[in-house]
């Protein structure tokens, strides 16, 4: 299931100032509170998420379900080139300056108000780079007078925000071992905080943070037990302990690949990580719950230490990765308050944890037809249906292919890596989910460097008829699904909401959508002619309200998605970024 490519940017690693217009006056950067304050400030983005919680809440309500019918495109910027694919990016904007990423490891600044491009990066990629799931970029963070991403060669890189000139660029791994990077970086307190990318090639995920003025390491958290930490250099603490949950030398090459990235909560102080599928796939060859793959994760920003660890599929046998986003909220719970986080699980679950400790308190199912587990009991863990579990190869005739199972969800998961909002209004989560199942077997594996450590099998099939995407309003107190929308194909774009009670997310199908927040009901959509698969943004500028989204097919979806791939077929890809605005003319009637 290897993915290799080849690219050269002509323009090699440099910034691409050619027919680029003046750069807009800036402030000072981004500053530490400008992060912390990113959720309550409506004339900027300056963090993935919309603040370090990532609640994806916009205070912002000049839209609403009667103004939207206002929105209008006010420019739509091509990221240019051959070079489409997938673009999963949210964009960010400080001082009339809004930078995205692109496939391919690209990054633009451009005029926030024209769409004019002030300047362009390229990243230069080696040949055999390793992406198991397309060549896409999910956005940058900005600190101070630098705009930093990752690239799909493992590396990390810091430009000007001015010139788009390299400040500094440092390795996260070695790319031909199958590491690579696609997620947005996150700030906490001066540190760029940081995973890895590479689950299906036995790499060891590992959360770490860098000095953001200099690139340099600070520490780092390998999740897998056994593994050693590092702080300023040296060695630290063992996660967990050696063979507490793995057999043999299994977790030298465990998996669980931190390839989403994080959140942070400024009231305990913690960062929060979800980490992938332990490897190999094949969970015969790994009895135990193979800590801490497919978990979420609470560590303390100044050393890297785990505070707390919750496990959503111990021993995971379907490739149910953790890395979905963990969102802090209040709630309110029979009457008492919990300082609470929520993830959507891809093994179909919706979790609530107590976020100051990783408590359990709820998990239920938002998804239809799960049968890997029969619930999840009341400490949290799941009651598994042993026939739904793909067989153990060895006991097989021909010792090459265990048995088949067909599982719900599939591995592409009940929620991917598409993140959710948060409403503190509704009080409700807004998921995007896919409703499909997969037939699964094991086979025999061995671990090789830069091979793909899978030792499995399958094939990704619908389980309804009329709809793949499933956009949901969920209650976290009850887990009750309030109002769902569905949609032909599978949903793989982000999801923003707004004070105006709006909720807007994109499909396949080209369109950018609007939702009544409280009842689900359609009242804007706009079509961009790509399938949208990016996470929407709002900002305010010159007294109006602006919403953005970049748009391109792609992702894992048309490249692992077997027959659900046919509800996507001839969907062209693109890649752009389209800014909407309410005139002021407009925002009053």
């Amino acid at each position: 299931m290897r993915l290799r490519h080849r690219f050269l940017s002509a323009a090699g690693a440099t910034a691409l100032l050619a027919g680029a217009t003046a750069m807009p006056a800036l402030a000072e950067g981004v500053s530490e509170q400008d992060i912390l304050n990113d959720a309550k400030t409506t004339n900027d983005v300056v963090t993935y998420g919309l603040g370090p919680q990532a609640q994806r809440y916009s205070p912002l309500k000049t839209l609403n379900r009667d103004t939207i019918k206002g929105l209008v495109p006010a420019y739509s910027f091509s990221f240019g080139g051959e070079k489409q694919r997938g673009q999963e990016s949210q964009a960010l904007v400080k001082d009339g300056v809004l930078y995205v990423t692109g496939s391919y490891s690209r990054l633009y600044a451009i005029n926030s108000r024209t769409g004019e491009k002030l300047w362009e990066y390229n990243a230069r990629l080696p040949e055999g780079i390793l992406p198991c799931c397309d060549v896409v970029n999910r956005g940058a963070a900005l600190y101070k007078d630098k705009v930093i991403f990752g690239t799909l060669d493992a590396k990390l890189v810091a430009l000007d925000q001015k010139t788009g000139k390299v400040v500094w660029k440092k390795d996260i791994d070695d790319f031909k071992a199958g590491y690579s990077y696609t997620a947005a970086p996150i700030i906490v307190k001066g540190k760029i905080i940081t995973g890895v990318s590479g689950g299906e090639f036995g790499v060891v995920g590992r959360v770490e943070a860098r000095d953001a003025d200099t690139g340099e390491i600070v520490w780092q958290r390998p999740v897998i037990e056994g593994h050693v930490g590092t702080l300023n250099g040296k060695p630290s603490t063992m996660t967990g302990k050696v063979n507490e949950t793995w057999p043999g030398d299994m977790w030298k090459f465990g998996g669980g690949a931190t390839w989403l990235g994080g959140t942070y909560d400024p009231e305990t102080n913690l960062i929060y990580f979800g980490t992938g599928n332990p490897g190999p796939w094949n969970s015969a060859l790994r009895p135990g719950d193979n800590k801490w793959s497919a978990s979420r994760i609470a560590l303390n920003p100044e050393n890297g230490e785990i505070v707390w660890g919750y496990q959503t599929t111990p021993h995971d046998g379907w490739d149910y990765d953790g890395v979905n986003e963990f969102i802090p909220f209040e709630l309110n719970k029979g009457g008492k308050a919990i300082k609470a986080g929520a993830t959507a699980d891809r093994n179909g679950f919706f979790y609530v944890l107590d976020r100051t400790n990783g408590a359990f308190v709820s998990a239920t199912p938002f998804v239809s037809q799960i049968n890997w587990a029969k619930g999840i009991d009341d400490k949290g863990r799941p009651i598994y249906d042993d026939a739904f579990r793909p067989g153990d190869p060895s006991k097989s005739e021909d010792g090459k292919k265990g048995k088949s199972v067909f599982a719900v969800p599939g591995f592409l998961g009940a929620k991917n890596w598409m993140p959710m909002a948060y409403s503190p209004d509704t009080k409700l989560f807004y998921v995007p989910s896919n409703e499909w199942g997969m037939d699964i077997w094991n086979e025999p594996v061995n671990y090789k460097k830069g091979a793909a450590y899978l030792g499995a099998g399958f094939t990704i099939k619908p389980i309804f008829e009329d709809h793949i995407g499933s956009l949901k309003a969920i209650d976290p107190a009850s887990g009750k699904t309030v109002w769902e929308y569905k949609n032909k194909a599978p949903l793989w774009a982000g999801v923003l909401t707004t004070a105006g009670n709006l909720v807007f997310t994109g499909t396949p199908e080209g369109f950018l959508k609007a939702f009544d927040a409280k009842t689900g009901e359609e009242v804007w959509k706009f079509q961009v002619g790509t399938g949208v698969v990016a996470s929407p943004i709002t900002w305010e500028q010159d007294g109006e309200q602006w919403v953005g989204v970049a748009a391109g097919w792609g992702g894992a979806v048309p490249l692992w998605g077997g027959e659900v791939a046919k509800s996507t077929a001839g969907i062209n890809q693109g890649g752009s970024f389209w800014a909407f605005k309410l005139p002021k003319t407009l925002a009053s009637r």
